[in-house]
């Protein structure tokens, strides 16, 4: 998607990728900070958001950060006062990882996704005493646990998670009907 989005930026802003760096250096708004530089795009430019990720991405790398690997994501999302969720996200990873083979993880910084042909969950910390396990359903299952949600990531339901005896058989079966659905 991001090499798309590069594709047809000259076409749809007036501007190329290396155009929009240029453009963002001489604002002085600090490259590292990715949430201002799409905000000053937004607000100054009318950039559109998946264009706006691209080129704050791209101004961020060439000004020397180095994005993390999954790993790197998930220690940022569970370090200082959500440390102590670790476990819950722990327990949970296990649970969906022994799904399948095919579980794959993928690194963002607020949740981490996991992926099957598509995304089937999503884990975040979503406060500084709950984990959310995000879940898309094509067709969700009658349950008590299912909270009607938009996120974390492309969840269509949430099961909040408060200490890792939450992390049930009922919640492992939810988790197994939205792997199936997704596959």
């Amino acid at each position: 998607m991001l090499s798309a989005v590069v594709d047809s930026m000259k076409e749809r802003t007036g501007h190329d990728l290396d155009e929009w760096v240029a453009l963002v250096g001489a604002s002085g708004v600090d490259p590292l900070d990715q949430k201002a530089v799409r905000a000053w795009l937004r607000d100054t430019h009318g950039v559109l958001q998946n264009t706006q990720w691209a080129i704050a991405f791209e101004v961020a790398r060439r000004a020397g950060w180095v994005e993390p690997d999954v790993e790197g994501y998930v220690e940022q999302q569970y370090a200082g006062p959500k440390q102590p969720l670790r476990p819950i996200f722990d327990q949970v990873r296990a649970m969906l990882e022994d799904l399948g083979d095919d579980v794959t993880l993928e690194g963002r910084s607020t949740y981490v996704p996991f992926v099957r042909r598509r995304q089937f969950a999503a884990v975040a910390a979503a406060t500084q005493t709950r984990v959310d396990l995000g879940l898309r359903f094509a067709d969700a299952p009658a349950s008590s646990l299912l909270t009607p949600s938009k996120g974390p990531g492309q969840s269509t339901h949430k099961i909040a998670l408060a200490t890792t005896h939450d992390v049930t058989d009922a919640v492992a079966d939810l988790a197994r009907a939205a792997y199936e659905q997704n596959g």
